[in-house]
């Protein structure tokens, strides 16, 4: 019935991240997922430091929430081997993601978090020219 109240600066991160969803071509929305995929590991990492469980569990779902819905569902299976490795890939990150909430372990975070920032920065190699 009522809108949730945001912050300034929450509210601000929102119209930027809107903005720039308007304003991206198919192939900067998947970098922007991987961008958010890695944000949210980190910020699990953080919880998991600090020892705050709640908010590890919600950056670690928002995360495997990403990489499922997003990631792996904008794949398209006309890609052939390589959707297919890239499918499992997903599937393992969401695993070792599952695994790392579920024992509080930071080695499968910052396994994730560099299984990301590889598939990023592959991703970010193969941009068309603008």
């Amino acid at each position: 019935m009522f809108a949730a109240y945001r912050t300034p600066s929450a509210a601000y991160r929102h119209l930027a991240v809107e903005t720039a969803l308007t304003d991206a071509d198919p192939h900067r929305m998947i970098e922007m997922l991987y961008d958010g995929a890695m944000e949210s590991v980190a910020r699990a990492r953080t919880a998991l430091a600090s020892r705050d469980i709640p908010r590890r569990g919600a950056a670690i779902s928002k995360a495997i929430r990403i990489i499922d819905e997003g990631l792996k569902a904008s794949l398209d299976d006309r890609g052939g081997e390589i959707t297919r490795n890239l499918r499992d890939l997903y599937v393992y990150m969401t695993k070792r993601l599952l695994e790392a909430n579920l024992h509080a372990d930071d080695e499968a975070l910052l396994e994730v978090t560099r299984l990301l920032d590889t598939l990023r920065s592959a991703w970010k190699g193969i941009a068309p020219k603008r």
